[in-house]
């Protein structure tokens, strides 16, 4: 049985719909390993007929392949399995409305670091497809580290050493010309951590919000 890729990109809107569907995505969770409506329909304690009609509406979008097929009190049931381990929507799914880093002006914004960062993950998922197809490697190079910096100059002074860096190694290493050379894309991007849990954003949210509220003139101004 050949396993399931890890990562699969969706781009057909109707597949991305069926795995934001709190039921659907459920069942193919439970099938990152093979099962049947059976085993599926006593998991989630609905009926087998329920489970067999989004099973098979699950494998014409392509989220589910038939892995086998058992003989089970006198009657043969189908084998499912998903189709990866993880699936991404693309952001090419929602067209014109999908990030695209070639709209964003502003490349200090955060808008381009998302779509930026959106464009990596489609292009590598594909390139994952591509390779796969083939029985070949994917070279990839990933780095992440966490800098607590004292000041904004701080920030500022890294980002700025960073960049100069970067720019000499890939003078010191880009051949236009080179014989069977392979073109690499980097992209680093850095962004604060995430060091508040959801309700202290939204009590910091609901601060805000009552510090944005105009007085009322009629009720006089407040102590």
């Amino acid at each position: 049985m050949t396993a399931a890729p890890q990562l699969r990109l969706l781009d057909d809107p109707a597949a991305a719909s069926a795995v934001l569907d709190p039921f659907r995505r459920r069942l193919l969770e439970l099938l990152a390993e093979p099962g049947s409506a059976a085993s599926l329909a006593a998991r989630v304690v609905q009926p087998r007929q329920k489970i067999n009609y989004h099973l098979r509406e699950l494998q014409r979008l392509g989220l589910l392949r038939e892995v086998g097929r058992r003989r089970k009190r006198g009657c043969v049931e189908r084998v499912v399995q998903a189709t990866a381990t993880h699936f991404l929507v693309d952001p090419e799914a929602l067209g014109s409305l999908g990030p695209d880093p070639t709209t964003v002006r502003d490349r200090t914004s955060s808008a381009y670091l998302v779509a930026l960062a959106a464009r990596a993950i489609r292009e590598l998922a594909v390139l994952r497809r591509r390779a796969d197809a083939v029985a070949k490697n994917l070279p990839t190079l990933s780095l992440h580290s966490d800098v607590r910096f004292a000041s904004r100059a701080d920030l500022h002074a890294f980002s700025e050493e960073l960049a100069g860096e970067v720019a000499r190694l890939s003078a010191k290493y880009h051949r236009e010309d080179a014989p069977r050379a392979r073109t690499f894309r980097f992209f680093l991007g850095a962004y604060p951590a995430i060091t508040k849990t959801e309700a202290e954003a939204r009590a910091e949210e609901r601060s805000a919000a009552r510090r944005r509220v105009p007085p009322d003139p009629k009720k006089g101004v407040e102590p």
